[in-house]
């Protein structure tokens, strides 16, 4: 526990400063990409103190400048650095509102021009969902986790609607992105942190184009194979 302890200090130490930091860039910059390169330095320093090393497969299934919706299987806490620090393309996050509230994090994470989603109020979901859907029209990537929140047990969970109807509304592909071995690393039911190897990896993107808000019930039943298909072992929970 002595070094979960020294980890999570290092977490609150580095949040504080590189949160200063990318407030201090979101006043410079109107994209939120300088912002975005400020949270993959915090994420690296997290994953280096924390001893976990990550490997990425798939990167030539996508084009770096190109516009996407990214949806990951969500298992820890450590998901987050992960996909900040070695996903090497610009993407913001659509992420809970609770976040928002962290102090300093919260400020950057609306300085890197992340959108803040109500799970608790359909109506102000929606319209985050739409004001995804515009910045993606504009080139801009997204990134979610659908299944709303961390699996229990490392099975896939049920997944929500509103990220497709945001791929299917914006006419942007869906990228499938795979994450093994964080779920040992740091479960949801425990403090404890360990150290670990992930492996990402990138999945072919899935055309949304075919698809209407009548039909996204198919698109997830697609994205959700290809995720499951392609990781070895992952549980399908229903």
């Amino acid at each position: 526990m002595i070094r979960t302890a020294f980890i999570l200090l290092w977490v609150g130490l580095a949040t504080s400063v590189f949160g200063v930091i990318a407030i201090v860039v979101s006043f410079f910059t109107r994209t939120g990409n300088p912002v975005h390169i400020v949270a993959r330095i915090w994420a690296k320093s997290i994953l280096m103190a924390s001893r976990v090393k990550v490997s990425i497969k798939g990167l030539s299934n996508i084009e770096p400048s190109k516009s996407y919706v990214y949806m990951c299987n969500h298992q820890s806490n450590f998901d987050i650095p992960v996909l900040l620090g070695y996903l090497p393309v610009q993407f913001r996050w659509l992420a809970k509102a609770e976040l928002f509230k962290i102090p300093i994090f919260g400020r950057a994470m609306l300085g890197a021009g992340y959108v803040k989603i109500d799970r608790f109020n359909q109506e102000s979901a929606f319209q985050s969902i739409n004001e995804a859907a515009a910045r993606m029209k504009n080139g801009v990537s997204v990134m979610i986790f659908p299944e709303g929140t961390r699996s229990k047990d490392g099975s896939l969970r049920s997944f929500k609607k509103g990220g497709f109807v945001m791929a299917i509304d914006a006419g942007v592909p869906i990228v499938p992105v795979i994450l093994r071995g964080t779920w040992p690393i740091m479960a949801k039911s425990s403090l404890r942190i360990n150290r670990g190897n992930v492996e990402m990896e990138i999945i072919n993107p899935i055309d949304t184009t075919g698809y209407s808000r009548e039909t996204k019930d198919e698109l997830m039943e697609k994205v959700r194979t290809a995720i499951c298909q392609d990781f070895n072992g992952l549980k399908n929970e229903e």
